[in-house]
């Protein structure tokens, strides 16, 4: 297992390593761009919990390259291999199968997955706002972002007390639902 004083960098290294000749959807911005949005707002939360920031930069890791589960638990602990298994789409499922035991892992994950989930809205809803596709393909995938905040919500709002900034990443999330025309989200 990594030394936990540079376990965050170590999984920062891992993690772009990894995704290294990955960009996201807009085909320009290299994935770890996405990966650092991520950390940074927790940062700006105020997480200093190591095993968050090292699952925040690990989260697509499962889902997007050919990392496993053990993997991540020989090299970061338990406890980020479960925060990082959380937020990961389940690829050997059916795909009409795999959205509904996303949602309901969403549901049973711990207040740390949900909080690196939030930042992952946020920083996914920003990229959205300005990738190069059409609006209705956009309205499309902001419903679909939103329906996975709507499920942490409640988890959100109760530690919201913990972590006041919350209110300023759902005001920007927000935001980008008015600007497509959707509902915004109450906490």
């Amino acid at each position: 297992m990594e030394d936990t004083t540079d376990i965050v960098l170590g999984a920062k290294k891992f993690a772009q390593e990894k995704h290294k000749n990955q960009k996201r959807k807009d085909g320009v911005t290299p994935y770890s761009d996405h990966l650092e949005g991520v950390v940074n707002r927790l940062k700006n939360l105020g997480v200093t919990d190591k095993e968050v920031l090292c699952a925040a930069w690990l989260h697509d890791i499962i889902e997007n390259t050919d990392v496993t589960f053990d993997q991540i638990n020989e090299r970061f602990g338990r406890e980020v291999a479960v925060i990082v298994l959380s937020l990961s789409k389940d690829q050997n499922i059916l795909k009409k199968d795999k959205e509904m035991q996303y949602i309901n892992q969403l549901k049973e994950a711990s207040f740390q997955s949900k909080i690196i989930k939030l930042c992952d809205i946020s920083a996914n809803l920003k990229d959205l706002a300005n990738a190069p596709i059409s609006k209705n393909q956009k309205n499309k995938q902001i419903k679909k972002i939103l329906h996975y905040l709507r499920i942490i919500k409640n988890d959100i709002s109760e530690n919201k007390s913990k972590y006041p900034k919350i209110q300023e990443i759902i005001d920007g999330i927000n935001t980008i639902c008015i600007k497509f025309n959707q509902k915004p989200i109450l906490i």
